[in-house]
């Protein structure tokens, strides 16, 4: 097929409506094969890359399939600005551009038009999490799946439009063959989703569920580390105002706004109030409650392209009761940490790290165990691949392709 200077995307997409392919406007695609019961198949297309104008100088284009999911984007390098504008976004993600356009030295517009060409890359991207309200007060587990390898793929499609399962890794083979990290908003709700939901899918060979007791760091506090010590502390950060609120009651327009920033972190308050029915004053008023409450925070999020393609590995641990805080003090200041847990099961501490190499993973390890004689690692599961991340699903090089909306609360 024919590709245009102008072609920017092509799409095809899982039937559904809660499921969103990202990029800009469509384009016709010539044929279109739905038999298969994975989503849609655009004929002719599997992945690569295509240079509009080839010899001209013209952008250059990439194309991926992912479980139902093709997208067709301009490839884009990130420049020194780029990380600058991302960690500035991690620390405040919803910053205006006048806000941070001083601190990073370039005009307010310049930054919009970063961000803008960031996202449709699917580089980066801001979103509504689980605050820590969520993680005292609700149901958190992490849960290792071994599968049939001829059906992974086709599991791996179902798992992906589960609202549960907020985060799906594909591991190297080992204790699992799927980690899953699964969110609900009580333990019968938990309860259901392991036994009636996981247990019925396709190919699913046996489910190990460890349950979070508590949550020490979550994925929110990574940080690419691309600003200077003075841009720091002039951001500052929006954790500190947060005050946790157990058993706090949302009502539908609560549950509405929870909905699109799920989607989209950035959305202003004219647009949110748009699509809630409800004004600009209310939903500023909305928002302020339910970020003060901690019943939600703003993450911005990256691909692994981007964070120089780390590589995730957790790790599971066991150390007597008395050293869980300081086990979880020592993984917290480690720059590689995304998460920390306590949890149930014969090992209970549950920690993630994106480490540079898989010789990294023994380096810390080692250096862990020496200055905690008690701890001992009783299993490391690294990860190759990330299907699906707090929602947004990702291709191979982690750039999110599409989005599937959580909803825990």
């Amino acid at each position: 097929m024919p590709l245009s200077r102008t072609t920017t995307a092509i799409v095809a997409t899982m039937a559904g409506p809660e499921l969103t392919a990202l990029g800009p406007r469509p384009v016709p695609v010539m044929c279109v094969d739905t038999a298969s019961p994975l989503g849609l198949l655009v004929a002719g297309t599997e992945c690569g890359r295509y240079c509009a104008g080839r010899g001209t100088g013209g952008p250059e284009y990439s194309w991926i399939r992912t479980y139902g999911v093709l997208v067709m984007r301009e490839t884009v390098t990130a420049s020194e600005l780029d990380l600058a504008l991302v960690n500035a976004l991690q620390l405040r993600p919803r910053a205006s551009w006048s806000e941070l356009s001083p601190l990073l030295g370039v005009t307010a517009g310049t930054l919009a038009r970063r961000w803008d060409r960031l996202t449709r890359a699917g580089l980066a991207w801001v979103y509504a999490a689980p605050g820590r309200e969520f993680t005292r007060n609700r149901c958190t587990a992490f849960v290792l799946l071994r599968c049939r390898p001829q059906e992974r793929s086709r599991l791996l499609a179902e798992l992906s439009v589960l609202p549960e399962a907020v985060t799906i890794e594909v591991t190297a083979p080992g204790s699992a063959d799927l980690l899953l990290d699964v969110l609900a908003p009580d333990l019968p709700s938990l309860s259901r989703f392991l036994t009636q939901k996981l247990d019925r899918l396709p190919g699913v060979e046996s489910v190990s569920a460890l349950f979070a007791t508590s949550l020490y760091v979550e994925g929110s506090r990574w940080r690419l580390r691309s600003l200077d010590p003075s841009q720091l502390t002039a951001l500052g950060s929006q954790a500190a105002a947060q005050h946790p609120v157990r058993g706090l009651e949302l009502d539908p327009v609560d549950r509405a706004l929870l909905d699109e920033l799920v989607r989209d972190g950035r959305l202003g308050l004219a647009e949110l109030a748009e699509r809630t029915d409800t004004s600009p004053p209310t939903v500023r008023r909305r928002l302020r409650r339910l970020t003060d409450s901690a019943v939600l925070t703003f993450r911005c999020d990256i691909a692994s392209a981007l964070a120089g393609h780390p590589v995730p590995v957790s790790l599971l641990g066991r150390v007597p009761a008395r050293d869980i805080g300081a086990v979880h003090r020592t993984l917290a200041a480690l720059p590689e940490c995304r998460l920390v847990a306590a949890v149930t099961g014969p090992a209970n501490i549950f920690a993630t790290l994106w480490v540079h190499d898989l010789g990294d993973i023994q380096r810390r390890e080692t250096a862990l165990c020496a200055r905690l004689p008690t701890l001992t690692v009783t299993d490391r599961i690294v990860g190759l691949h990330t299907v699906k991340r707090m929602g947004h699903l990702l291709d191979e090089e982690g750039r999110r392709v599409g989005v599937q909306p959580i909803s825990p609360w």
